[in-house]
């Protein structure tokens, strides 16, 4: 064989070692936004699970509060059969705000406010709130890498010639970007 020949081989070698790494990094990347997006799942899961328990017992002392306990159970529901990001991350912000209705309204019930049950619940709620920040951001960082490999030059023509398409972010509403307004 002559050189020629030897660096044709080469370079082809190279090639496909190439496209092959850039193949196994996307597929590897897909994988890790499935796991990402269960993270999410388990957590928003634990989060649905948990709201029938503070419904009852807010029920107890709240009893003319019907319409902001059926919009809860309703944005419960929404979350349960929402399936891709966009309709999860739309149902956990719905979700999220009935919540936030529901605990400003127990301000004005002091007996459901000193409630060991509701305090334990409000407590678990916010665990799981931290939990599902964390993998809201442990997916969004891993969408983030997958896309941006596909953004770039040459992987990103590999990655599209493979059928790799880029995934969509978990992002909250403009409602849930605005800051919160304490007052004491």
């Amino acid at each position: 064989m002559d050189i020629t020949t030897l660096i044709i081989i080469a370079v082809v070698v190279v090639a496909v070692l190439y496209v092959w790494s850039v193949y196994n990094g996307l597929a590897t990347g897909k994988v890790r936004i499935k796991e990402a997006f269960s993270g999410i799942d388990v957590q928003l899961k634990r989060r649905v699970d948990l709201v029938p328990n503070l419904v009852e017992t807010v029920k107890g002392y709240a009893k003319h509060e019907k319409d902001l306990l059926e919009k809860v159970t309703e944005a419960r529901t929404s979350l349960m059969k929402a399936t891709t990001p966009h309709d999860k991350a739309q149902s956990d912000n719905m979700l999220s705000g009935a919540l936030k209705s529901l605990f400003a309204v127990s301000e004005n019930y002091p007996d459901l406010k000193a409630s060991q049950n509701f305090l334990n619940l409000q407590e678990e709620l916010s665990d799981i709130e931290a939990k599902v920040a964390y993998a809201r951001q442990f997916y969004n960082t891993n969408v983030r890498d997958y896309n941006a490999t596909l953004a770039n030059f040459p992987s990103g023509a590999i990655g599209r010639s493979f059928g790799f398409k880029e995934q969509e972010f978990f992002e909250a509403e403009e409602a849930e970007r605005k800051n919160v307004k304490v007052t004491f």
